[in-house]
């Protein structure tokens, strides 16, 4: 089988590397701005891997891109939740237009699945209760949720047109490994970091905004549950299904360290949804249950792998 990631150089993309290349049949080539990224945490490429240079900009030529891939993951964005309305229109045509230049070199190549990773913490919005369904209204407050959800439903219209088969996951907030701990995302993975250097942690609200944390080994095995299994769904929420207030994380971080947290809260953001927990009750009905680590065990987990990765 030959994948093609898209912005691979990425937390989810260096993740989903490992899972998919455990399997021999898998080809896989990855692609990110710079092959530069791909040295960061000494990761391991199985030798059939091929690395390659692009922007994913209007200027990428996608027929020679995507010429002979099966599978097509598409991990790119340009910009984080809470910066995206201050750049409305250049976020929908550095993500949506080009994405439509993407699925019109599908259809040319004859790439037999798109896989989208959208965003199941924006494209729902504020206004819906909470656990939330893949058939909940969607209102982005964000352009970032807009982008998301607009290539959705191009993929939906590029199916109805050309029959290109696709899944969209909608990732909750995944965490651990390779995800940059200044980044900009990550709560988990910025909050440990900071508390193992000592460090001031941010947080913007009182700390009762409720998310859904998901180790990212156990979003990766759901991921290729829902690629390579059989279903009449398209759309699959992927998190806990549970929410754990900012609070919370906090007091579980300073447990597992084991230390006392220097934590300022700053006046809260627009673009936060005060709560987002997501129903995943489609995919274990599909796929069987999602046995989850804890955030006591995962945050365990990361803190050993900062230790070795950034010699704290």
């Amino acid at each position: 089988m030959n994948i093609i990631l898209l912005g691979a150089a990425g937390f989810i993309g260096k993740n989903l590397t490992i899972g998919l290349g455990r399997k021999p049949q898998n080809h896989l080539t990855l692609v990110d701005k710079s092959k530069h990224f791909f040295q960061e945490g000494n990761l391991y490429f199985p030798e059939t891997t091929k690395i390659k240079e692009d922007a994913f900009d209007e200027t990428t030529d996608f027929d020679k891109l995507l010429e002979g891939q099966d599978i097509v993951y598409h991990l790119v964005s340009t910009t984080a939740p809470v910066t995206s309305n201050q750049h409305i229109e250049q976020e929908l045509k550095a993500n949506v237009i080009v994405t439509v230049n993407m699925l019109e070199a599908c259809v040319r190549c004859k790439v037999k699945k798109v896989v989208f990773f959208s965003s199941g913490g924006t494209v729902y919005g504020k206004d819906v209760l909470c656990p939330i369904n893949e058939e909940a209204p969607t209102n982005p407050i964000c352009a970032y949720g807009l982008q998301k959800l607009s290539i959705e439903k191009l993929l939906f219209l590029y199916s109805y047109l050309h029959d290109l088969d696709y899944r969209v996951i909608r990732l909750s907030n995944p965490y651990r490994p390779y995800q940059r701990p200044n980044g900009g995302l990550g709560a988990i993975t910025t909050f440990t970091y900071k508390a193992l250097r000592g460090e001031e942690i941010t947080v913007y609200g009182d700390g009762s905004v409720i998310r859904d944390f998901i180790y990212i080994e156990d979003a990766i095995k759901a991921i290729e549950n829902i690629v390579e299994g059989e279903s009449r769904h398209r759309i699959f929420n992927i998190g806990s299904g549970c929410g754990t207030s900012i609070r919370k994380v906090l007091e579980i971080i300073g447990v597992v360290l084991k230390t006392d947290l220097k934590v300022v809260y700053k006046s809260k953001r627009k673009a936060d949804v005060p709560e987002n927990y997501l129903d995943i009750s489609r995919y274990e009905t599909c796929f069987g249950k999602l046995n989850l680590v804890s955030l006591y065990e995962g945050i365990h987990r990361t803190a050993a792998f900062m230790k070795e990765q950034y010699h704290i």
